[in-house]
């Protein structure tokens, strides 16, 4: 029998690329302009895009698509965060996309995930939980948490723990939205969302 993420994943690409933000190809950014343009966003985010706490997430590998759609989220009020609406304010189109191109191209530092949790974590990554009414997190997020950038799934791999507990805990209680995963992690306990968190930290 097929994985449950393989059988759920086609029909879950397709209605995320169509609510999925559109992102501006016209210009489709300038790595090295960007690198020029992240020094002020190093002290959170590392020079690299590899922060160094896990309240601040890593932003080296994701897709330039998600980067693009996110800061443009900051930007608008869309998405919420005192100090990222500040950051993205004054930036251009031109700026985010080179922002994003920049980002992409870095490599992730690997994370590690705790033993303890990498059960359960598995189990709700790979397969979810029916019984709680969880879908798996391979469906959007590929086998290997990569993403799928033309979907506008981002990377989940080697993210900080932390900053990906903070981030499914604000989709249960509502308070970031958007339809799938607050559907997602409603079902989700706190051990839940922190095995899970622990288990994509270790992907390669």
């Amino acid at each position: 029998m097929k994985p449950i993420w393989t059988l759920m994943a086609a029909s879950m690409v397709a209605t995320m690329a169509h609510a999925a933000d559109p992102v501006n190809t016209a210009y489709a950014g300038n790595a090295e302009a960007g690198k020029a343009k992240s020094v002020v966003c190093a002290a959170c985010h590392g020079a690299d895009g590899n922060s160094a706490i896990g309240e601040y997430p890593k932003l080296a590998g994701q897709h330039a698509s998600y980067l693009t759609t996110t800061l443009k989220a900051y930007r608008d009020g869309s998405r919420v965060n005192a100090i990222m609406q500040g950051m993205a304010a004054p930036l251009s189109d031109e700026d985010i996309a080179d922002l994003a191109a920049y980002y992409a191209e870095q490599s992730v530092t690997p994370g590690a995930a705790d033993p303890e949790l990498v059960a359960r974590g598995e189990e709700l990554f790979r397969f979810g939980d029916t019984a709680k009414g969880i879908s798996a997190c391979a469906a959007c997020h590929t086998p290997t948490g990569g993403g799928l950038a033309s979907a506008g799934f981002p990377s989940l791999k080697a993210q900080w723990p932390a900053y990906t507990e903070v981030q499914l805990k604000a989709y249960r209680e509502g308070t970031r939205v958007h339809n799938m995963m607050n559907g997602v992690a409603k079902n989700m306990s706190d051990q839940d969302i922190k095995a899970v968190a622990s288990y994509v930290s270790g992907l390669r």
